[in-house]
């Protein structure tokens, strides 16, 4: 293949949207997600309005990191999970299932069907140890990010910064 010669997956691969599990509410974890091998979120403060926790839970190991969006370290995330991380995989089991959050994180529950509940007592069973913190900042600026897009108008036109993804079904 020459310079910019595009492979025939490269040419078909599209990012595949997958309907929620189920519905959830915002309010509490506005932000979840499953990439860079962690299951990552926001997850806002139960006692100050204006502030929120990033918190994450990395796959196999379960290296849990939680801090406030001014990189302040979470008071609760001392040695366990603590109630953002508890709140951010009960809603990663809303939106994505619990079979597909145990996939991804590796985790194998005993007693068949998983749930939020026996997904995070697998966890904490394997003593987790505090992690690293540094992907907050990433983690928060794409929360930012689909925050933007909710602030503009409905249209059926495409977005300009979107323009680079290549239309499906495209032949060279």
């Amino acid at each position: 293949m020459g310079v910019g010669a595009l492979s025939v997956w490269e040419k078909s691969s599209t990012a595949r949207v997958m309907p929620p599990a189920r519905p959830r509410k915002l309010a509490k974890v506005p932000f979840v997600e499953l990439a860079d091998g962690r299951l990552q979120g926001v997850v806002s403060s139960g006692s100050d309005i204006g502030r929120v926790y990033v918190s994450s839970v990395a796959a196999r190991t379960y290296a849990f990191a939680c801090s406030t969006n001014n990189n302040r370290p979470c008071g609760g995330a001392r040695g366990m999970f603590c109630k953002h991380i508890q709140a951010l995989v009960g809603e990663a089991v809303l939106q994505y299932g619990a079979e597909r959050v145990a996939r991804y994180l590796a985790v194998e529950t005993p007693d068949g069907e998983p749930d939020a509940r026996s997904l995070t007592a697998v966890m904490t069973a394997a003593r987790p140890v505090l992690g690293d913190s540094s992907a907050a900042a990433q983690v928060f600026s794409r929360f930012l990010r689909q925050l933007a897009y909710l602030e503009l108008d409905a249209v059926t036109a495409p977005l300009p910064e979107m323009q680079w993804f290549p239309p499906t079904r495209a032949v060279a």
